[in-house]
């Protein structure tokens, strides 16, 4: 997903920093966009990993106008009595802390200006906690929409809207972290990461004026 929003929000001109954990990565999705694409390392997990990252935005550009959360991670042995503790830790550190340690170093650079977005991608089983995503995923994503929903009320004097879109199932990589397989015809008929970029880049097009909280 977050490879999808980054080019559909270049090929509408936007300056786009795209971060993860692998460089090698990274230069794909640059390599697939314009000059207007740039890249960062970051462990969204590591608090200091994202310091360094905000840091460096804010020594290259000054100003952070949309910060899009799509780090997401599960694993496949998910219910209550197979949950490693070690995973639980995973999937809090990256699907909710990640998503924290970004607000908190990338709201700064937001707040002085009077505006900013950030949306964060969140999961229907951030809003319904069904035994599909597992106790630690469904736990991370609600954790992550209470985030949105309450950063949003504080910062909203600032001129931040905050906006947390809570999709079914995409037809990514995390699949392949499911108990029993996905197969190629169930992949066909759900979401494509195209459908979620469609929607990042229509919700960063709106007016300031305009907030939509939830989608």
């Amino acid at each position: 997903m977050g490879e999808a929003i980054s080019l559909g929000l270049a090929s509408e001109g936007a300056t786009v920093i795209v971060a993860g954990r692998r460089q090698a990565k990274l230069d794909e999705v640059a390599r697939q966009g314009s000059e207007n694409i740039f890249t960062h390392t970051v462990d969204v997990a590591n608090r200091d990993s994202v310091r360094t990252l905000f840091e460096w935005i804010h020594e290259q550009f000054g100003q952070l106008h949309l910060l899009v959360n799509c780090a997401g991670a599960n694993v496949p042995k998910r219910s209550m009595s197979e949950l490693d503790p070690e995973d639980w830790d995973k999937l809090m550190n990256i699907n909710a802390t990640g998503a924290f340690n970004c607000m908190h170093y990338g709201l700064p650079l937001m707040r002085p200006h009077g505006e900013g977005l950030v949306i964060n991608l969140s999961s229907t089983s951030g809003k319904r906690a069904a035994p599909l995503g597992g106790v630690g995923y469904n736990a991370s994503k609600f954790a992550m929409t209470a985030l949105g929903t309450s950063a949003s009320e504080e910062e909203k004097n600032n001129g931040i809207r905050i906006t947390t879109i809570l999709p079914g199932e995409v037809d990514t990589p995390i699949l392949e972290q499911r108990p029993s397989p996905v197969s190629a015809e169930h992949r066909a008929k759900i979401l494509k990461p195209a459908d979620i970029a469609a929607v990042v880049v229509t919700i960063a097009k709106l007016s300031t004026n305009a907030h939509v909280p939830e989608m």
